[in-house]
């Protein structure tokens, strides 16, 4: 009984501890989803995360609001953001997908040295490559276009899929391979019949790392494209808080909105999330 008590009361402390830590993370989500909900355009000075009046004013607003052109402002930019993310992760996870696949099953010169590379490339933050892509943007005439944009997202989000696909793929054998070779399949029949059905949980994880690549993506967004036609959620939402006005209730219901898909291909893709990602990191 007495052997028992130590590990009851250490499980309590680590339960309470685990609470206190979730609370922390939760609260400042729970405010933005109070101001979402909260009349008025500033935050209250309150720091309760209950709001005191429930309002869907700016979510009217929000789905309400038309562009110089006569169109549903959300609605159309959110299209962009949907058309961007979905052309990244198509795009993201195909050239992942055959580079790990070559790079975890050949050798050949150069092999570590891209590997290197790939892992140097995520050393460097975003806005350090800005200067950069926007002359490489230029030079081809993509500035101000979807195109240029699923490029640029698709080249920063392959490096770490790569990695992430590469140790999924070490851990699958080889003698799968080995005994669809003697039965005369092709090496395409093999990847795509046999390696890519088995990587599903790793090609998950990459997919969602896309996803999220070019849905969340700020920078990039504001700086390559001036066309307040082709703006991304994230920029429009940016734009109701300017240096002279602020309408946080707006941008607390926008960030909200926009929250949900990711919420979704979570839920989706969760079955596959921890075993794409350890059998990832374990393998190198």
């Amino acid at each position: 009984m007495t052997a028992r008590r130590p590990r009851l009361v250490w499980s309590i402390l680590v339960h309470v501890g685990l609470v206190v830590l979730a609370a922390a993370v939760l609260y400042p989500v729970m405010l933005v989803c109070k101001k979402a909900l909260e009349p008025g355009r500033q935050f209250a000075l309150s720091a309760s995360p209950i709001p005191s009046d429930v309002t869907a004013e700016h979510f009217v607003e929000l789905f309400t609001s038309r562009g110089a052109s006569g169109e549903l402002l959300f609605l159309h930019h959110a299209l962009n953001s949907v058309l961007v993310s979905l052309l990244t992760t198509v795009v993201g996870v195909a050239l992942s997908c055959t580079a790990a696949y070559a790079l975890s099953r050949f050798r050949f010169p150069g092999r570590q040295t891209g590997l290197g590379m790939f892992m140097v490339v995520q050393m460097f933050p975003a806005t350090l490559l800005l200067l950069p892509l926007y002359v490489i943007l230029d030079r081809l005439g993509l500035l101000n276009s979807i195109a240029g944009l699923v490029l640029v997202y698709s080249t920063t989000a392959i490096p770490f899929c790569v990695w992430t696909l590469k140790g999924y793929f070490d851990s699958l054998p080889r003698e799968l391979e080995e005994a669809a070779r003697i039965d005369g399949a092709s090496p395409w029949m093999i990847f795509r019949k046999i390696i890519l059905p088995l990587a599903r949980p790793g090609i998950a994880v990459t997919a969602l790392f896309s996803f999220m690549t070019a849905w969340n993506e700020f920078i990039m967004a504001s700086t390559f494209m001036t066309d307040q036609t082709k703006y991304t959620l994230p920029v429009l939402i940016q734009s109701t808080v300017t240096e002279f006005s602020a309408d946080w209730g707006l941008f607390a219901a926008g960030a909200v909105v926009t929250s949900v898909p990711v919420m979704i291909a979570f839920y989706v893709l969760q079955r596959y999330l921890v075993g794409g990602l350890t059998a990832g990191a374990v393998k190198g």
